[in-house]
C-alpha cells in the first residue's frame, strides 16, 4: 500500500511594500499591493489606539481582565488574566472583543471611519450582527497592504483623531526592539483565512501579515508584507511573514541595511 505524503504548504508572497516617510516613491513595492484581505490581528493596532484614546486602556499593564469560560481559547496562552501588553504579545482574541465592546458600536464605527481604515466595513458576518466583535476576523473589514502602509503613516505622523498619548502607548505595545543593523522595529503580525471567489472561507489555506515601521535616527520606513499558503504551514503564518519581511528589507542594499 502506497503511503500518502502530507501536502507541502506553498508560500506565495502577495505583496512586500516599504515606504520612507516623506518620500513619494516606495523603497520596495513587489506584488499585488492593492489586494484587500482581512486585517486579522494587525487590527490590534487600531484597537489599541481606540482603547487608549477612549480610556478603556490606561497603561500597558492596565486594565487586567480575567479569562472566562466561553471566551475564545484555542491558544492555551489565552486562558489567563490578560493586560494590554500580554494581549498584544500573545494576540488574545477575546481581549480584543472585550475592548471593542467597551468602546461601543457607535464609537467603534466612527473610529474606523475617521481612521480611513481599509474598506471601513464593520458590519461583520452577514446576518449575524457581530461586527463589533468580529468584523476584522476574516469577515467584512478588509484592507490592502497599500492601505495598511497609508494608515500606519498617518499614525506616526500624528494625523489621526486620537490623543498623542494613545499613539505613544500603542508604540510601547508593538515595540519589537532594535535590530543588529540599528533599525528599531515596531510591528504586528496577523493570520487568518481568506475568502474564495464564491465568498466562502478557504479553510486550511491561511494568509499571514506583518505590518509596522522601522526607525533609525531621523528616518522612518513603514512596511507591510502579505503572504498566502496553499496548505497550513508548519510555522505561524504571521511569524513567517515577519521573518520574510525583515530578511527582504535587510539584504545588501536593502532599505533597512
Amino acid at each position: 500500500m502506497a503511503l500518502t505524503l502530507p501536502a507541502i504548504a506553498e508560500e506565495r508572497v502577495v505583496c512586500t511594500l516599504a515606504v520612507e516617510v516623506g518620500s513619494n516613491e516606495p523603497l520596495v513595492q513587489d506584488g499585488s499591493c492593492d489586494e484587500r484581505i482581512s486585517p486579522s490581528s494587525t487590527f490590534k493596532i487600531p484597537i489599541s489606539l481606540m482603547a487608549f484614546d477612549s480610556g478603556v486602556f490606561t497603561a500597558p499593564d492596565q486594565p487586567e481582565w480575567p479569562f472566562q469560560e466561553g471566551y475564545a481559547d484555542w491558544n492555551p496562552k489565552w486562558r489567563q488574566s490578560t493586560t494590554p501588553a500580554s494581549w498584544m504579545r500573545d494576540s488574545v482574541v477575546w481581549f480584543s472583543q472585550r475592548a471593542t465592546e467597551k468602546i461601543g458600536a457607535e464609537r467603534f464605527a466612527s473610529y474606523v471611519e475617521t481612521f480611513g481604515y481599509g474598506n471601513k466595513d464593520v458590519s461583520g458576518d452577514k446576518g449575524k450582527a457581530n461586527g463589533l466583535t468580529n468584523a476584522w476576523l476574516s469577515s467584512s473589514l478588509q484592507i490592502s497592504p497599500l492601505e495598511q502602509v497609508a494608515f500606519l503613516t498617518r499614525v506616526i505622523e500624528g494625523n489621526l483623531p486620537v490623543n498623542p498619548s494613545a499613539v505613544e502607548q500603542t508604540k510601547k505595545l508593538i515595540d519589537l526592539g532594535e535590530q543588529p543593523n540599528g533599525w528599531h522595529i515596531f510591528g504586528k503580525t496577523g493570520a487568518g483565512m481568506p475568502f474564495g471567489k464564491n465568498g466562502e472561507l478557504l479553510k486550511g489555506q491561511p494568509f499571514g501579515w506583518f505590518v509596522g515601521w522601522a526607525e533609525k535616527k531621523d528616518r522612518k520606513v513603514v512596511f507591510a508584507r502579505l503572504i498566502r499558503f496553499s496548505e497550513r504551514p508548519e510555522g505561524a503564518p504571521g511569524l513567517i511573514a515577519r521573518e520574510g519581511l525583515v530578511k527582504a528589507l535587510s539584504v545588501a542594499k536593502g532599505p533597512l541595511n
